[in-house]
């Protein structure tokens, strides 16, 4: 050879240049030509779904320059795509209203260096992974994956971390496609419809760390004996919202140095064994989520396992019945306590005195459980730091300590349903930079109202409902509420209103069952509410066309008042139940979330519960009864003339209640068209003429009345009015049942009770028949008052 060594190189570089292999690929000004051309067409299945490819594409030869994308500094190849949440469009619906980005998933094929692909939050469907056999990370969180979990992912032999939460799979989880997984390292399923029994193959994984197959459909047992070799690389353990049951022993876990996080929470029926004496642990645990399990009793009594963890950030122990004293054993001067829940138990004691300053604590859930004494006076010094504190249904009695407004950053209150005594220090209401939401319903409270402020600084809600306040509300008061404010004042011994809150923020007011007089002209200001309940007060006058500027109410409750005149026809234009596209029914009054690592606190309006009457009975209503509950409830007032024919444009409400009024006339046959409607109670009243045939077509209506009136003619037996009793009628001397056959006739076999000298404006009456919206079939929803979201 004629060349030395450098020169020998640089012609072997340039014969290998001049070989015609098609296999050879070259980087075209820093990017491979396949690659480029491979994320030029995920850009072009972007925007046929109707979604954007992102600004850069396209944008110069080099993909390596563009978003999204990363590439070795080694070989010039795609190593890295970044696709969370890059597609978003609500144009393209499916069936059940969700969007989709749908491209052919052997592009990918075209990375063959790709390791690192994040794909989450994009609705897309998937089908293949053939080609990526360095693939190291796989994120595809909150996609379509329905059906079974795709056998070629079992290809990706070199995966070390796999996401696939909120994907739709389901199934029976297939353990042959994890063993080849020797590399894996995180594996999260949860949040899926996976069902059958945990394949035990997923604890010999040599290197897992994380494992989460929570919220699925799991039953039978951890497959966890004492001599199973579980993998000693295990930190976290969360089979948490499963149907699981058998016997689960922490014991078993012995020999995991280094588990951080158990969490076997919502299942009722797993038995958790956790108390073993003479046992130090060789793991020292940063999470334990045991909450709603068949859990060991004595855990908090005799807290044998518990005082061997000291590195515990979250504990949470609630909704199992636990007995004995409130464990403040807990706030020692070296806790590293961050969250603690406790709620839904049994426990008694006070909430102190605890001698140490708890300066990590920043959320404390104590509700439903047997607390009593006083809060503590030196609250701020123990809790500096707090931001969550809900003590909420106990026994707590005493003043609230003004200290609390010491604590600067809190951001949920919640001492409802105590016993609490004294005044509202002015502070709580008027000097939290941050709070959100106070709760200080059902206590013993009292003095004036707002002790005399006229601006509020809550951000979210404020419930002051149920209590013994006073006086006026301001003239002028003003609050600082963000979007989709609260404001609960029900049940007090308030008085006038004014044109006291001028809002288009606020989303619930309640002011029922108080003193309130003076016409209701104001609430054309609440130009967002969503629910207005202003009933058993003394509100006169007449119900004004303005009402009808509203456009977003969903429940409307003037009942037990003295309002007069005829009704609007323009509210028969009003939306009542029709949610505007795009939005979640939930948010429509679940807006304010409160999200910790184990428990998802979401500010309902409803979580104090509502009561109404249907037919003679009186139920409690809870849980996001405002997602599926529309009505108006007008009953008890002096309302006169006939009814609008135009409430027959309400097509989506589910309640209308006219009763007790002094409305004449036909009931009109336009109610055919509310095809939503499921209660409707028209009693009390003087209508005359026939019950409309056209009313047979409400295929959804369960409850109907139109007792004592004025009505004749036939009563309709077909379709749902098949169902009613003869107590919907009574009182309409001049009705009488179909006879068999096509022809009416009256019948001496079902005469028509009278009237029994009961009128209209009988209080006593008023007092036991305010027939409310909702129907009979809706208790099955609702009748549990405290929820704990899923960890």
């Amino acid at each position: 050879m004629s060349c030395s060594f450098p020169w020998g190189f640089f012609c072997f570089f340039l014969v290998v240049l001049c070989l015609p292999d098609s296999n050879i690929s070259t980087p075209s000004h820093g990017c491979f030509v396949e690659e480029r051309t491979a994320l030029m067409d995920i850009g072009s299945s972007l925007t046929r779904s109707n979604g954007t490819a992102p600004r850069s594409w396209g944008r110069g030869d080099d993909c390596c320059l563009w978003e999204h994308v990363k590439c070795s500094n080694i070989t010039g190849r795609v190593s890295h795509l970044y696709f969370s949440n890059l597609y978003a469009s609500d144009e393209v619906l499916d069936a059940h209203g969700h969007s989709f980005w749908r491209f052919d998933t052997t592009v990918f094929s075209s990375f063959p260096e790709l390791q690192f692909l994040d794909l989450s939050m994009n609705n897309a469907t998937f089908q293949s992974w053939d080609g990526l056999t360095k693939l190291r990370y796989l994120k595809l969180n909150n996609n379509c994956l329905d059906g079974t979990i795709p056998a070629s992912i079992g290809k990706l032999v070199s995966l070390e971390v796999l996401h696939l939460q909120f994907t739709g799979v389901d199934g029976v989880l297939p353990s042959s496609v994890f063993e080849s997984f020797r590399n894996l390292r995180e594996l999260d399923l949860s949040s899926n419809r996976l069902n059958g029994s945990i394949p035990s193959s997923l604890f010999s994984l040599p290197r897992l760390e994380h494992l989460s197959l929570s919220q699925n459909l799991f039953e039978g047992s951890i497959p966890v004996t004492p001599s199973s070799n579980i993998t000693s690389a295990l930190k976290t353990f969360n089979f948490s919202m499963n149907n699981l049951s058998g016997e689960f022993s922490f014991f078993w876990l012995r020999n995991l140095t280094k588990l951080q996080k158990i969490d076997v929470s919502g299942n009722a029926n797993l038995v958790v064994a956790v108390n073993f004496p003479s046992w130090s642990p060789s793991f020292q645990l940063k999470v334990l989520v045991l909450s709603g399990c068949n859990l060991d009793k004595n855990i908090v009594r005799e807290p044998i396992f518990l005082r061997t963890q000291h590195q515990l950030e979250v504990l949470d122990l609630s909704n199992n019945s636990l007995s004995g004293s409130m464990p403040n054993w807990l706030f020692t001067e070296q806790t590293t306590l961050v969250y603690l829940n406790l709620g839904n138990n049994s426990l008694t004691g006070s909430l102190g005195p605890i001698w140490y300053p708890q300066m990590n604590l920043q959320a404390i859930s104590l509700p439903m459980n047997r607390i009593s004494g006083h809060l503590p006076a030196n609250i701020s010094s123990v809790f500096p730091n707090m931001s969550f504190l809900d003590v909420s249904s106990n026994t707590i009695s005493g003043e609230i300590p003004s200290s609390l407004c010491n604590i600067t950053r809190m951001e949920y209150l919640d001492l409802s349903n105590n016993s609490l005594s004294g005044e509202l220090p002015n502070c709580l209401l008027t000097e939290y930079p941050i709070l959100t939401t106070l709760k200080v319903s059902n206590n013993k409270l009292g003095g004036p109202i707002f002790g005399g402020t006229n601006h509020l600084s809550i951000k979210h809600a404020l419930y002051l409902d149920g209590n013994k306040f006073e006086g006026t509300l301001p003239r002028y008061l003003t609050a600082d509420f963000d979007a989709h404010g609260t404001l609960d004042l029900h049940d007090n011994n308030l008085s006038v209103p004014f044109s006291f809150f001028n809002s288009s923020t606020v989303m619930a007011l309640d002011l029922s069952h108080n003193q309130f007089n003076g016409n209701i002209e104001w609430v054309q200001y609440l130009g967002e509410i969503k629910y207005l309940s202003l009933g058993s007060n003394k509100f006169e006058g007449q119900i004004s066309p303005s009402l009808c500027q509203l456009q977003s109410l969903r429940i409307l409750d003037f009942s037990h008042n003295s309002l007069s005149g005829p009704l609007p026809s323009c509210i028969g234009n009003l939306s009542f139940g029709q949610n505007p596209v795009g939005i979640p029914l939930w948010s429509l009054i679940c807006e304010n979330h409160f999200r910790y690592p184990i428990f998802d606190y979401i500010g309902c309006y409803e979580d104090r519960g509502f009561s109404f009457r249907t037919k003679g009975n009186i139920y409690i209503y809870k849980h996001n009864f405002i997602n599926w509950m529309s009505g108006i409830d007008l009953s008890a007032n002096m309302l006169s003339g006939q009814i609008p024919r135009e409430l027959g444009n309400l097509g989506h409400i589910k309640a209308l209640n006219l009763s007790h009024n002094f409305f004449d006339g036909p009931i009109p046959a336009t109610f055919a068209n509310m095809s939503s409607i499921e209660s409707l109670d028209l009693s009390h009243n003087k209508l005359s003429g026939a019950i409309p045939w056209q009313l047979t077509r409400l295929s959804s209506l369960s409850v109907f009345s139109v007792m004592y009136n004025n009505l004749s003619g036939c009563i309709p037996d077909s379709g749902q009015f098949g169902s009613f009793d003869m107590d919907s009628y009574q009182g309409n001397n001049l009705l009488h049942p179909a006879s068999e056959g096509s022809e009416c006739a009256p019948s001496s076999g079902h005469s028509l009770p009278d009237d029994g000298g009961e009128k209209a404006n009988d209080p006593i009456l008023y007092a036991v028949t305010a027939a409310s919206f909702v129907v009979t079939f809706w208790i099955t929803f609702t009748f549990t008052s405290f929820r704990m979201p899923p960890s």
